[in-house]
């Protein structure tokens, strides 16, 4: 195997189908030997069933069910396991565009050990903006990641790629489960030496988030400071 696309998935029963089908039509048309793996973290609606309804390809979907609920839990189950090349995740929601897998792809080949999506470097952009509420609680939290790990312009985009080695030996010792897993991985990478390469893209901010800043941007940053203290720990 090639690649693994992990798509984490909760209650996602209205845009699954189409998301998947987009994915998998764009891998099909890859040189790849691909694989897209579904992690179903506690889905009580009818995503399993919509998945199920997917018409099989050359491009295989896998579904696995992660106990702990979370969106790092959900990507840690399946990094852990991965029998790929490469292994990364995207958003159900695709608010990064599929094709970036392309040039993530061509940076993993050329020996990058971790290629994340930005929406903060050189030639991003915002296709469709976020709401101001939730702008001014990234605006927040990226202050507050730079504390843990610096040198990132965009750490939480949902689209992040790595060397399978990387991302097994990576998410083995990570622990967060919430919004800071990727600031926690991405630490432990800088931790280990590994360079962590941003790629620019366009993106888009769907509707349907689950997110309510209010409830789940104070849960975010106690998790981030929970990630700052325990890696404060770690020896050098």
């Amino acid at each position: 195997m090639d690649l693994e696309v992990v798509v984490p998935v909760y209650n996602e029963e209205a845009r699954i189908a189409e998301t998947l089908e987009a994915l998998v039509a764009y891998l099909e048309r890859q040189p790849l030997h691909s694989c897209v793996v579904v992690v179903d973290n506690g889905c009580a609606d009818r995503t399993l069933d919509r998945i199920d309804e997917i018409a099989t390809t050359r491009v295989p979907i896998r579904v696995i069910a992660c106990a702990n609920k979370g969106k790092g839990a959900a990507i840690r189950r399946a990094m852990v396991s991965t029998r790929a090349r490469w292994i990364g995740f995207c958003d159900a929601d695709l608010a990064t565009p599929i094709e970036t897998i392309g040039p993530v792809v061509e940076l993993l080949a050329a020996g990058h050990p971790i290629v994340i999506a930005s929406r903060r470097v050189a030639g991003a952009s915002y296709v469709t903006a976020q709401p101001v509420v939730r702008r001014l609680g990234g605006m927040v939290f990226r202050s507050l990641a730079g504390l843990v790990v610096d040198g990132i312009a965009d750490t939480q985009c949902g689209f992040k790629f790595f060397d399978a080695d990387a991302a097994k030996a990576l998410f083995a010792r990570s622990e967060a489960s919430g919004f800071a897993f990727d600031v926690e991985i991405l630490a432990l990478a800088r931790r280990d030496g590994l360079t962590i390469t941003e790629v620019p893209v366009a993106w888009t901010d769907i509707d349907g988030s689950s997110l309510n800043p209010f409830v789940d941007g104070p849960r975010a940053v106690r998790e981030l400071m929970n990630v700052r203290s325990r890696l404060a720990t770690l020896p050098a």
